[in-house]
């Protein structure tokens, strides 16, 4: 979001992070609430934010669009793999396997997804009006230490319940004999999926880090 960007994209911009911000705050107040009013019951807290999770993770494939008209300065390929990767833990893991929304990981993801998402989103519309608060760039290059880990936990922990939820079953799974004489197991391509973050993870994760001392060290010197 660096580069000078028309007037109509910027006022888009600035209303796309705003929305997006303020539907992760939904999301995560419903949580805080589902888990008060159960007493700590994570069984259920999936049910308790569905539509706005839904709404406001699906609608980040917007940013894929972004990148590829060039309205922000980010990888078109990237970003797709990013939101991919949550799409897939939302719609076919959580939403569509059975069990998987009864665990402990949705709880670790959606609270994780909706922290980090508040103030990503929050950062950007304050990147795009030029006025940035210390406060939220180091909320923004510093919470994600914990965010990210935690995260990632939550998104495997529902992915591994969907494995074991989905082998021995036809769930998004097309077995032969076929018209089109290939397979396809759900099981196994979640397992190949899983195995994905071993690479990927470590350089999301440190270049966070690197983009940390970046701009934290301008803001100091500024």
């Amino acid at each position: 979001m660096g580069r000078e960007i028309g007037s109509l994209a910027k006022g888009y911009l600035v209303l796309y992070n705003s929305v997006l911000s303020v539907g992760w705050l939904v999301v995560l107040v419903q949580m805080v609430q589902h888990l008060v009013n159960t007493k700590g019951q994570y069984d259920g807290v999936y049910d308790a934010v569905a539509l706005p999770l839904q709404v406001f993770q699906t609608a980040a494939m917007m940013e894929v669009v972004h990148a590829a008209i060039g309205i922000v300065q980010s990888s078109a390929a990237l970003t797709f793999v990013q939101v991919l990767s949550r799409i897939v833990v939302l719609w076919p893991v959580l939403h569509y396997t059975p069990g998987v929304e009864d665990t402990v990981g949705p709880v670790l993801m959606i609270t994780c997804w909706a922290v980090t998402e508040i103030i990503r989103y929050a950062f950007y519309v304050c990147a795009l009006i030029q006025i940035t608060p210390y406060t939220l760039l180091w909320c923004r290059y510093t919470f994600f230490h914990v965010l990210y880990p935690l995260g990632v936990t939550g998104e495997l922990i529902c992915v591994y319940t969907a494995v074991f939820a989905a082998r021995g079953t036809s769930l998004f799974s097309y077995p032969l004999p076929n018209p089109l004489n290939m397979s396809f197991d759900y099981a196994t391509a979640l397992v190949i999926f899983s195995l994905l973050y071993i690479p990927v993870f470590p350089q999301l994760y440190f270049h966070m880090i690197r983009q940390r001392g970046k701009q934290l060290g301008k803001a100091k010197s500024a």
